[in-house]
């Protein structure tokens, strides 16, 4: 389960979505997701579910690699279709005892799913075809703006690097620390939720001992090197636009206007 949490994780691949500009990634992901609770119908299901292949296509990154991501969330999708399932009022299909499935219902539950997956998915070629450092520029020159405000938008990005940055090595901690209590004749699997929690506790503690420790460490890191923030900072590879870029902004504007067109007529 462990090995199939790929937030975070950066996949090295030479594509065109890995050139692009980190600003132009993340305003094409904003607007990608904004489509997702716009569409509505099969024509708009369609044209969300074409350009989502076509971008997977142009990452070179596997699929089978992106969908690994799905299954942390398996809990969550099949909560969301049972509530829809159960609680969408309807001409009842299928009824038995006090609940009932309608078909609108049915409508609810597939379309909100698929919402979550493309949702998954769109996010995952965000981070997997940018780096940590790279998403932290990206944003950092996105949000300059509300420096005016006095909004710390550098310490913002820091903070989401970091948190970014640690999410693979907290997962491969968490590996070891369950591997060595395997060892010692621990036991996660058996018992109902109440001892399953239970069994948990040898292996959140030196988790979060690890964790804090990492922070502690990292903390004294910056301090030592006399860091305080990027004001009058530079940067080793500053961001530049490609004509790339412009194109990819184009497209990302007409694609949302196409989604909403859609939603219009149809």
């Amino acid at each position: 389960m462990l090995r199939d949490i790929t937030i975070g994780q950066y996949y090295p691949a030479d594509s065109v979505i890995h050139r692009l500009d980190p600003r132009t990634k993340l305003m094409a992901a904003m607007l990608y997701i904004l489509s997702l609770f716009i569409f509505r119908g099969w024509a708009g299901f369609a044209a969300v579910t074409l350009a989502l292949v076509l971008v997977i296509a142009l990452s070179k990154v596997p699929f089978a690699y992106m969908v690994r991501g799905l299954k942390p969330i398996a809990v969550i999708l099949v909560i969301t279709i049972l509530f829809n399932l159960f609680l969408t009022p309807g001409v009842p299909l299928v009824e038995f005892w006090k609940l009932s499935i309608s078909w609108q219902g049915l409508k609810n539950a597939g379309f909100m799913t698929v919402r979550l997956i493309y949702l998954i998915l769109g996010s995952s070629v965000l981070t997997l075809t940018t780096t940590p450092n790279q998403l932290t520029d990206g944003m950092e020159q996105s949000l300059k703006p509300l420096n005016r405000l006095h909004i710390p938008v550098h310490e913002i990005s820091m903070m989401m690097s970091i948190a970014l940055r640690f999410i693979p090595i907290l997962i491969e901690e968490t590996d070891k620390i369950m591997k060595a209590q395997l060892a010692r004749g621990a036991d996660f699997e058996s018992g109902n939720l109440i001892k399953k929690a239970k069994s948990m506790v040898p292996l959140l503690v030196p988790l979060f001992i690890s964790a804090f420790r990492r922070a502690n460490d990292l903390a004294m890191a910056m301090e030592a090197r006399c860091y305080h923030g990027g004001e009058g900072r530079t940067k080793m590879k500053p961001l530049r636009y490609k004509k790339a870029d412009g194109a990819a902004y184009l497209l990302s504007a007409a694609y949302l206007a196409g989604v909403i067109a859609l939603r219009i007529i149809l």
